[in-house]
């Protein structure tokens, strides 16, 4: 079973202004002469660590790692405003412009699928390849069966803490009611939602409980920025036309795709990737036996690894992709 590589530091970090309010967090590293990759990460607003780079052979790959906005190393912190699903694929393009990165490949997983898909499908000819993990199409349906009824029935002690949160009378709609606290003024009621929000993501993110990453969410500083982005986006149906990425899905016919997911993930069901396989068959589809939702588990980093070492093959010069 193959791991994560070892451990890199970038040979390049950049602060990119990509508007009046926002900067991002942009880094480099691996082979500057390698496949230009993109590691779009999840939340939205969850952020970049140095695990990031460690899905990529640093051979290989041109590994380019970015905290889109409001999350990780951007600022600022948590801000919501100028914040939407059409800024985010302007500030990967963006991104692209400034490294002057012809094609990419792009990486990710959980809402990085969401907006990988999304900039594929708008700028498709800029797509060397898509490896994409726990499929989140970001579907009413989707949003609903995380944080309103579904995900509750699998994991009701989970559920217990984040629902007896909020009074009985706000939750018909728990999304809006935990969107109230998180852009209030009371600091005290903010954190304490972000914190209840995060921690009901982690405990359902794996198959066997992980402590490292039910602690990794429960962070201040990372709770904060996913729980605000997270519910802003949720509240605007991710900034996103109904089913938008299943029926744009001919947009990506041509680029080379891989699927990864888990079997047990809860946070973001099979159905996702299986939907997003019908509407793409021309992606290969890895269903992971004992995994859940999280990359850090063993079958998933393994089927990760894999795909990107496959990606390789599909780049190199001369190859009819």
């Amino acid at each position: 079973m193959l791991v994560l590589f070892p451990e890199i530091k970038p040979y390049a970090t950049h602060r990119l202004k990509v508007s009046s309010v926002h900067e991002l967090y942009v880094e480099e590293s691996g082979n500057p002469d390698g496949i230009p990759a993109v590691f779009v990460h999840g939340g939205p607003g969850g952020g970049t660590d140095s695990s990031s780079r460690r899905f990529f052979d640093p051979e290989a790959y041109r590994i380019i790692v970015f905290d889109q906005r409001g999350a990780g190393r951007s600022t600022p912190h948590a801000e919501l405003e100028d914040n939407n699903t059409s800024a985010l694929v302007a500030d990967m393009e963006r991104i692209r412009e400034f490294l002057k990165v012809d094609k990419w490949v792009l990486f990710g997983g959980s809402w990085g699928s969401t907006l990988s898909l999304v900039y594929a499908q708008s700028f498709p000819q800029r797509v060397l390849g898509l490896v994409l993990r726990g499929i989140f199409l970001c579907r009413d349906q989707d949003l609903q069966w995380f944080y309103q009824e579904g995900a509750s029935r699998i994991f009701p002690d989970y559920w217990a803490d984040y629902y007896e949160h909020i009074p009985e009378q706000e939750r018909d709609n728990m999304i809006a009611a935990y969107h109230r606290r998180l852009v209030s003024n009371d600091e005290i009621a903010r954190m304490s939602a972000a914190k209840i929000w995060s921690n009901w993501e982690g405990c359902c993110s794996t198959l066997k409980p992980n402590q490292h990453v039910v602690d990794k969410m429960n962070d201040p500083h990372i709770a904060l920025a996913m729980a605000r982005i997270e519910a802003h986006y949720f509240m605007h149906d991710a900034f996103l036309q109904p089913n938008q990425i299943i029926n744009n899905a001919q947009r990506l016919q041509g680029i080379p795709g891989i699927i990864v997911h888990g079997r047990y993930d809860v946070v973001c069901p099979l159905d996702n990737a299986l939907a997003l396989h019908e509407a793409w068959p021309q992606a290969e589809l890895f269903i992971i036996r004992e995994a859940g939702h999280s990359a850090s588990e063993p079958g998933i980093t393994d089927a990760l690894v894999r795909a990107t070492n496959q990606m390789v093959r599909e780049c190199r010069p001369g190859n009819a992709s």
